[in-house]
């Protein structure tokens, strides 16, 4: 559990895209040419790695700005609206006309899940959206979809160097890269002013061209804070810049949908740290975070206080 010298205060700046999930689940989910197929449930949500991750952190009581950009659309009100709802501030999320907000569709048979992205609006934030003063008021930045978000992917350096400069913590979130290329040579510099890099493991071993988790410290570059691997159904490991190796077990769910999971186990992740919590102690939360979220279909919301502490009572531990 996190420290009791927890504050409760801490602010933090999500900067990311933006877009809608179109949720289908069933445990047959595949598509079959000229056939149609029924499903269980359907959902629209709230959807983008960003996104689920501010509200994960809105859900754990932290204060939440989001930057970002959507089109004039049904989709991009949704968006500002599920957001408020959920606590997280858009002041700061543009609506442009010019531009159509981004969907995922997302099929999901409770264990993994297949995506299509429209990219629309989500590659379309530009650091001229991110006001300085927020650095001056906030403790932590966090942006998702390295990848998918174009328009920041040269600049990401120097707002990392704004925050470290202002005396801010840092994290992100790789997601996939849809060309395969990993922009490896870019990474490692942000790297360097980067706390907490949060990618999956299959994302780590492409970045970091390991064939497994074991083989990642020796590949990490020398300069840069903890790399924090998430495992899925193995739980998490956490590889810190003074060499330390720290594993946390999973916690045994029936997952109903795994949308957003990763990026709520991003959020407690952050959550823990930001409150005082140690590093083992971090991962512990991140996995009852990312557990928790695959108990309901699609990512965003799922993760809140009150449901954290039936899901995870007091002295609990994962199995």
């Amino acid at each position: 559990m996190m420290s009791n010298s927890a504050q409760s205060g801490s602010k933090v700046i999500v900067i990311g895209e933006l877009n809608v999930d179109l949720i289908f689940a069933d445990s047959n989910i595949r598509p079959e040419p000229n056939r149609e197929k029924l499903v269980r449930d359907f959902r629209l949500a709230l959807g983008s790695s960003s996104a689920i991750a501010a509200a994960g952190l809105a859900g754990l009581g932290l204060e939440v700005a989001f930057v970002s950009i959507v089109g004039d659309d049904e989709f991009g009100h949704f968006c500002l609206k599920e957001l408020a709802r959920l606590g997280v501030d858009v002041t700061h999320v543009a609506v442009d006309r010019s531009v159509r907000t981004g969907v995922t569709l997302s099929l999901t048979d409770g264990h993994d899940r297949s995506l299509l992205t429209y990219m629309g609006s989500i590659g379309s934030v530009t650091p001229a959206l991110v006001p300085a003063e927020l650095f001056r008021e906030a403790a932590h930045v966090h942006f998702g979809s390295y990848f998918l978000q174009d328009a920041m992917r040269p600049h990401w350096l120097e707002v990392f160097k704004l925050a470290k400069a202002c005396g801010l913590t840092t994290s992100f979130d790789a997601g996939w890269d849809p060309a395969e290329h990993w922009d490896r040579e870019r990474l490692a510099a942000l790297l360097a002013y980067t706390d907490w890099f949060i990618p999956s493991e299959e994302e780590a071993l492409r970045v970091f061209e390991a064939g497994a988790v074991d083989e990642l410290p020796e590949r990490l570059p020398a300069e840069r804070g903890a790399v924090i691997v998430k495992c899925g159904s193995a739980g998490s490991v956490g590889l810190f810049a003074d060499g330390r190796v720290e594993y946390a077990p999973p916690f045994s769910v029936q997952p109903v949908d795994t949308t957003g999971a990763g990026d709520s186990f991003n959020a407690g992740f952050i959550a823990s740290k930001l409150r005082g919590g140690t590093d083992r102690e971090a991962l512990e939360y991140a996995n009852a975070c990312g557990a928790l979220s695959t108990l309901a279909i699609g990512g965003a919301g799922a993760v809140s206080l009150e449901g954290l502490a039936r899901f995870w009572p007091e002295g609990r531990r994962p199995a």
